[in-house]
């Protein structure tokens, strides 16, 4: 019996061990296991096929990164993943409504995601030790403003206090930290 087919038979809660333990097979099985309650329950909220499989790619890599925060004594796994899906479903509103005013202002033009992104974003869960060490790799200021926010799902306001300066710069780590994410990963895959 192969690897993956083994944890096929997992439970969740050994899953989400494994995956804390950088078990990148233990992580495609449990993306496999909830990517399509994920993405119904983004699809129902968002009404919105692209944005739906964007967002439940933040979702996954939030799982990704947090597994070892999980705790089963306090839930299954299926309303913890679903509560990620709602913070960062939350999140993204909340963002959309700041940098759709800034845009426009700008007079900037939203990105596009297309298909290939899509697609590279999903397979990139399958590779959390690249996923990692390319965090780990940023510049200090955006590492740690993208672990705040994208890892440990705290609120703009609160990592700007932390990191003694304003909203708009944590802001603006995030985005550059997460453009420079993206960047690699297309360096990479050329």
């Amino acid at each position: 019996m192969a690897v993956g087919a083994v944890r096929e038979h997992w439970s969740d809660e050994r899953l989400l061990g494994a995956i804390a333990a950088s078990d990148g097979d233990a992580f495609s099985v449990f993306y496999r296991r909830h990517l399509p309650r994920t993405v119904g329950y983004l699809l129902g909220e968002t009404r919105d096929h692209e944005l739906a499989a964007d967002l439940a790619a933040e979702v996954f890599s939030a799982v990704l990164l947090s597994a070892r925060r999980y705790r089963p004594e306090r839930d299954t796994a299926v309303p913890w993943v679903l509560g990620i899906a709602r913070n960062v479903l939350g999140a993204s509103r909340r963002r959309c409504r700041v940098e759709n005013r800034a845009r426009r202002r700008l007079g900037l033009e939203p990105i596009e995601l297309d298909d290939y992104d899509l697609e590279r974003t999903a397979a990139l869960a399958d590779e959390r030790g690249e996923v990692l060490a390319l965090v780990h790799g940023l510049p200090k200021n955006e590492r740690d403003a993208v672990q705040a926010r994208v890892i440990d799902e705290r609120p703009y306001w609160e990592i700007a206090a932390g990191m003694r300066c304003s909203e708009m710069v944590v802001r603006k780590r995030v985005s550059r930290g997460l453009g420079r994410l993206r960047a690699q990963i297309k360096r990479n895959d050329a």
